[in-house]
């Protein structure tokens, strides 16, 4: 009986057969000798149990059974095809689903650029963005309820595979009526006496830790830490008086009452890496690590990455319930 990798093969020497009606000339247009395609026909007559050609005449032609195998072998063979091409596309990771966590103080600009940049690159693609704490995508992608993370350094987890980090400055935000408002750049020891707006350590421990320690080794020892989980309540807080934040500039540009200014010497870089488990990895994941963490670093992610009218579908950016991992 005939297999189904030599079937396709029989099948497209028998159309190559039935349009030349000729086994000579078949047999030099498949590049092969006509002894192995006579064979290959004849198995595969055997296999159907039909006859394709009438031989009886000087001129080869179909019978009513090979009129009828030429639609269905065409048939066949553009169905091989397609799969072919739809399992090389899930291959290279340009189909499927793409189980992505984000930060919740990741600006729109830059959810919109990336999307728009993985729509140009893998339209069939489905990227599920889901926002959730540094704390939450380590944990989801111990159970493999997540194909890639894209979190704050420093962390440590040596079974995740840690790929391409994007580096971006902070600066401080504050009341647009603070002395401190009006200096082009700020030291951190001018922020003496203070209180700090923080996430809470649970959502980024090692981040948290870091800032705290970056603060007092340059002169500022906060009076409190206030926590706040997302970057709205943060700028309240700062609105309110109630402390300052570290911030990228771009979110703090949609509050014109308070003031981003730079801090002396760049001492606090956000570092968000893209991490993934280096078992059975999502065959997307390094293209898109590439192109998120490119985009991040590029702080305003502008909009321009793809020609004017280009409109694609993606599925909806979600958040889950938050919750505490240390509960």
């Amino acid at each position: 009986m005939v297999g189904n990798v030599d079937l396709a093969r029989h099948l497209h020497y028998f159309l190559t057969v039935a349009g030349e009606l000729h086994f000579g000339r078949a047999a030099e247009t498949l590049g092969i000798a006509q002894p192995p395609l006579s064979q290959s026909i004849q198995r595969l007559e055997r296999d159907l149990g039909v006859q394709l050609f009438d031989r009886s005449r000087r001129a080869i032609a179909l019978t009513a059974a090979g009129e009828l195998l030429v639609e269905e072998a065409r048939a066949l063979l553009a169905a091989e095809q397609r799969l072919r091409t739809v399992m090389r596309k899930a291959g290279e990771g340009d189909l499927g689903t793409l189980r992505v966590g984000v930060l919740s103080e990741t600006p729109a600009p830059t959810l919109q650029a990336l999307l728009r940049l993985l729509a140009e690159q893998a339209p069939a693609l489905t990227i599920d963005l889901q926002e959730l704490t540094t704390a939450e995508q380590l944990r989801l992608l111990a159970t493999a309820e997540l194909d890639m993370g894209l979190v704050l350094q420093p962390i440590e987890e040596p079974d995740l595979v840690h790929g391409p980090t994007a580096a971006v400055p902070l600066g401080v935000v504050l009341p647009r009526t603070s002395p401190l408002a009006r200096l082009p750049e700020v030291d951190l020891a001018d922020l003496a006496g203070h209180d700090l707006v923080l996430p809470p350590r649970a959502t980024a421990p090692g981040w948290h830790d870091h800032v705290l320690q970056v603060c007092r080794a340059h002169g500022f020892d906060p009076a409190r830490i206030r926590h706040a989980r997302n970057q709205e309540f943060a700028l309240g807080l700062v609105l309110a008086g109630n402390g300052v934040a570290f911030l990228q500039e771009v979110l703090a540009r949609r509050e014109p009452r308070l003031a981003w200014r730079p801090l002396t010497g760049g001492p606090l870089v956000r570092r968000v890496v893209a991490v993934w488990a280096g078992t059975a990895a999502h065959p997307a994941v390094p293209r898109f690590a590439q192109a998120a963490t490119a985009i991040i670093a590029a702080d305003d992610a502008p909009a321009p990455l793809v020609a004017p009218g280009v409109n694609k579908l993606w599925s909806v950016v979600y958040s889950r319930n938050p919750v505490d991992p240390l509960r």
